[in-house]
């Protein structure tokens, strides 16, 4: 016997569409930390260095270079010469989404944009002819996707956030006049699935995949177990196993542990400092 969901089918596409939206955002948020990461030893200390932030600030050296080259960022992997990977799984992770997502908007784009707009031309000739020429406007229109070609990388020039700032507008079903359909709901389920294998590769090669590890140091207050545990996104945090006995400076999560998390975090890596 079918059980009813309570979720009705436009309800549910919805969803689809918001989570599918989401997690191309999760992708471009993170991807200049993957190709940081790429250049970098893998951190074998917690939390990973990428996401770190104030408490692993870039050296000099690094910040010059990211000054020079601004755009850097941006251009796809497959065509630019990057530095020599020190980090060969963040590489290829990155390879894989840059891949994934450029041939998944090639997919969409065939199936839900329209195609450039063609016109009849009269030649001033004897004897009179007329030749379809395409609209150049309409070609160069900056919301199409331009796709590859044996002369030109297309909209893959612009690189990943490009595709999946593109394909976000597709999955939430954005308007540009009459260029794109609604997406089918089976291309709709697709473009989630990949979406979400795309977000979930990038955060495991950064650490950010829900994994908690035990940090080698125990709590300076109370001498308990540290647990630390990097989300999506990359916000780290530290837990206590001692629970509300605990005399550390820090509110209580909702399971009455002690926990640092975002400027909190200062305070510990201070306390475990001196406690070294």
């Amino acid at each position: 016997m079918h059980t009813p969901t309570g979720i009705r089918p436009d309800a549910a596409d919805h969803l689809t569409r918001a989570q599918a939206a989401a997690d191309l955002t999760a992708v471009r948020e993170q991807w200049g930390d993957l190709l940081a990461a790429i250049a970098r030893p893998p951190a074998t200390e917690w939390p990973p260095r990428e996401c770190r932030g104030f408490l692993d600030q870039p050296a000099a050296d690094d910040h010059d270079h990211d000054q020079a080259e601004p755009g850097v960022g941006r251009l796809p992997l497959i065509l630019r010469e990057h530095p020599a990977p020190v980090n060969l799984t963040a590489l290829d992770a990155a390879l894989d989404v840059e891949r994934e997502l450029f041939a998944l908007a090639d997919q969409v784009a065939e199936q839900v944009q329209r195609p450039v707009r063609r016109t009849r031309v009269a030649l001033r000739s004897i004897p009179p002819r007329t030749v379809i020429r395409e609209d150049v406007a309409d070609r160069q229109n900056p919301a199409r996707w331009q796709y590859q070609a044996a002369t030109s990388p297309g909209s893959r020039a612009y690189g990943l956030h490009w595709a999946a700032v593109w394909l976000e507008g597709r999955a939430l079903g954005e308007e540009y006049g009459d260029l794109f359909t609604p997406i089918p709901p089976l291309l709709l389920d697709h473009v989630a699935a990949t979406a979400a294998r795309a977000r979930s590769t990038v955060e495991r090669a950064l650490g950010r995949d829900g994994r908690r590890t035990t940090l080698d140091d125990p709590c300076p207050w109370c001498g308990g177990q540290l647990v630390g545990f990097t989300g999506p996104g990359g916000e780290p945090e530290v837990t206590c196993s001692t629970g509300g006995e605990c005399t550390a400076p820090t509110p209580l999560d909702e399971r009455h542990r002690r926990k640092w998390k975002g400027a909190e975090l200062i305070g510990l890596w201070s306390a475990l400092e001196t406690t070294r």
